[in-house]
């Protein structure tokens, strides 16, 4: 259920094990390989693809960033997180993945995939054959598909997580009371890797995302409609939250895509009831001030597309019988360092002077202390979760 990353990789992993695979999309084809999400993946995740023979377009295209730079106090500060650690990060649209992932899916292993489906419901799933049914969009015709398992990879708003039993069903949810205004602009990144603003008017990212198109944040209240902010207010926010002494200002470009995201986290627990397994926000959902949503996503679909295929073709259940276990220690880890994260960023413009002083003392440390630094840069990678 879903055809996002989570859902293409286990469909793929399946499929290379010539295990039969049927993946439920709600929206087109063109809509899931054009819309616009993330771009940053960690190295482990990149191996994982990679092992699974789903990487080779990203390894030829992706670029390699080792460096990211606060800038704060009117200074910038460059972390060279590349050197501390030897690895780095992939920075890799996630249509483009997704793309590579459809095709590699339906045309090159055979996976059959329906797109633009409605009234998707799931059926059964405390029993040993559950099903999916679902309304095809060219017939109108009402189709019921018996199944072995399923994977509920159809994210925050999808039916997978309602069909969970509520009465067993725990969400641990979290808001930051913030929001971020998400900009696509049609302009090259003004620097060579990640820059991270923080500012007493509100945090500001920039985020390289192709040679042409850069991805923006602007921190604003939650709820705040794109409309109060025109192409003006937008760059002028942009140059003084992230202009800094003897850098040039930032390239401008036209803004091709502007929203509002109010930044929030939740878990739900379990992962699993019956034969149906969540995996990626359909399980969690972690705010972007990380950057860990896809490479979680990632995550989870490693552990549930190789357990599935265990159990489907030489009947070890153990995959399965510790899979949300296994995920869940990776989730919080990564929810946990977000919210450090948020801190940092968002610290400064509090209106809180005891915050402000102390989010700059943790930033000032991160650049005066090897400890601390190696701590980030482990968190920053994902490499501190070895799980």
């Amino acid at each position: 259920m879903g055809a996002g990353p989570a859902g293409l990789t286990v469909g793929n992993i399946l499929r290379a094990a010539s295990v039969d695979c049927l993946v439920l999309e709600t929206e087109t084809r063109e809509f899931i390989e054009q819309r616009p999400r993330a771009g940053v993946i960690e190295e482990w995740a990149v191996r994982g693809l990679e092992k699974r023979g789903l990487a080779r377009n990203l390894l030829d295209r992706a670029e390699l960033h080792t460096t990211c730079e606060f800038r704060f106090d009117g200074e910038r500060y460059r972390f060279p997180y590349g050197e501390l650690t030897g690895s780095h990060h992939f920075v890799y649209p996630q249509p483009l993945l997704v793309t590579d992932l459809v095709r590699e899916y339906a045309d090159v292993r055979g996976g059959q995939i329906r797109f633009g489906v409605r009234d998707v419901r799931v059926h059964d799933i405390g029993t040993d054959r559950p099903s999916v049914s679902y309304t095809c969009p060219e017939t109108g015709e009402h189709r019921v598909v018996p199944c072995d398992f399923v994977a509920g990879c159809d994210g925050a708003r999808g039916v997978t997580r309602a069909a969970l039993p509520p009465e067993r069903v725990r969400v641990a949810r979290h808001d930051y009371g913030i929001g971020w205004l998400a900009l696509l602009a049609e302009a090259p990144s003004s620097a060579d890797c990640v820059l991270f603003g923080c500012h007493a008017k509100g945090f500001a990212g920039q985020m390289p995302r192709s040679p042409q198109v850069t991805r923006y944040y602007l921190q604003c209240p939650p709820g705040d409609d794109p409309e109060n902010w025109p192409h003006e207010r937008v760059w002028a926010e942009l140059q003084e939250r992230l202009g800094v002494t003897g850098v040039p200002p930032l390239t401008e470009g036209r803004l091709i895509e502007k929203r509002v995201l109010d930044m929030h986290d939740y878990v739900v627990e379990p992962m699993v009831s019956g034969r149906l397994f969540l995996a990626g926000d359909a399980a969690h959902l972690v705010a972007p001030i990380a950057a860990k949503g896809m490479n979680l996503a990632l995550h989870d679909a490693f552990l549930l597309g190789d357990a599935l295929v265990a159990r489907l073709t030489s009947g070890d259940d153990s995959g399965l019988g510790g899979y949300a276990q296994a995920c869940l220690r990776r989730v919080w880890d990564y929810q946990e360092f977000s919210q450090w994260l948020s801190e940092v960023y968002h610290g400064t413009a509090a209106g809180d002077p005891f915050r402000a002083g102390t989010t700059l003392a943790r930033l000032r440390r991160l650049f005066t202390s090897p400890a601390a630094a190696a701590a980030f840069a482990e968190q920053y990678l994902g490499t501190a979760a070895r799980y």
